[in-house]
């Protein structure tokens, strides 16, 4: 165990229907408070975070591989839709009833589906990718992602073959040459770098395709109404984060009703695993504990 990460506890699969399983990974107590992690781009079940709290708050936090990812079934051409008819699925076979939730980075429009269906109870988003293809955005975007956008929006099916061109090794220096000196010192640290190294050869042990499909969903206009969603949302974002969210959650928190908007100072991107125990006992204060 780094003071940021630790191996997982328990690994296991689950069987759904139409012969596709999900690839699953807990930490903390298995008699605890279920918390359900959509992690980030390209990551698998292996990287998970707080495993230094978990155990004293009580959570059971549960990492699950998105379809095509890690050791998930690959299910082409999927949806927000079905990813959250898969999250039921899990749920219901796994006895977590509507778990709490945590959505980090590119897994936050996944768990905005959770929580848009009413699967999770209570919902911490923390370094969220935003709706970038939204039409307020267009002019803060930098050219290159703008051109991603408009790629993702007019030519999905190119915009999947191109991401489909991704490793995991592009996608550790897309990482490290994005990222200010704050978040390096996490993603340098050597328990931590081994770990999300691992995270990613996982996430890409399948191929990129998982990958692809999720950044293809990500990059277009959702399909869930965000000022619909009935459950509390805490919104986590770094001051020195620069790319998630071109205002920081700013208009996110605007849609969302009754969303609280967090803007911790001294860190970007890492938020999720230098900031673990606030963000779970804030969740946690959720269900009144």
């Amino acid at each position: 165990m780094t003071g940021y990460t630790g191996a997982p506890e328990r690994l296991g699969t689950i069987a759904l229907r139409q012969g596709r399983s999900l690839g699953w990974a807990e930490w903390g107590p298995s008699d605890g408070v279920p918390v359900l992690l959509c992690p980030g781009a390209a990551t698998s079940r292996w990287l998970g975070f707080g495993a230094a709290v978990v155990e004293s708050l009580g959570v059971r936090l549960i990492s699950v591989d998105r379809p095509g990812l890690g050791a998930s079934t690959p299910a082409p051409g999927r949806t927000f839709a079905d990813f959250a008819e898969d999250m039921r699925r899990f749920c219901a076979l796994r006895g977590l009833g509507r778990p709490l939730m945590v959505g980090n980075s590119q897994g936050a429009p996944f768990a905005f589906a959770c929580a848009a269906e009413g699967i999770a109870s209570a919902l911490a988003v923390v370094s969220g990718s935003d709706e970038v293809a939204a039409p307020w955005f267009e002019t803060a975007l930098k050219a290159e992602l703008r051109g991603l956008v408009e790629l993702a929006a007019h030519d999905p099916a190119g915009a999947e073959e191109l991401f489909a061109g991704f490793t995991a090794e592009a996608m550790w220096n897309m990482v490290m040459d994005a990222s200010p000196e704050c978040d390096l010192a996490v993603y340098r640290d050597p328990g931590f770098a081994a770990d999300y190294r691992r995270a990613l050869s996982e996430g890409f042990a399948q191929g990129a395709a998982g990958y692809a499909r999720d950044t293809v969903l990500a990059m277009r206009r959702w399909p869930f109404a965000l000022d619909e969603v009935a459950v509390p949302v805490d919104l986590w974002y770094g001051r020195q984060d620069t790319g998630h969210s071109p205002d920081g959650g700013a208009e996110l928190a605007a849609r969302l009703p009754g969303a609280r908007h967090r803007l911790v100072p001294g860190i970007g991107g890492a938020l999720l695993w230098t900031h673990a125990e606030p963000i779970l006992t804030a969740l946690l204060a959720k269900t009144g504990r």
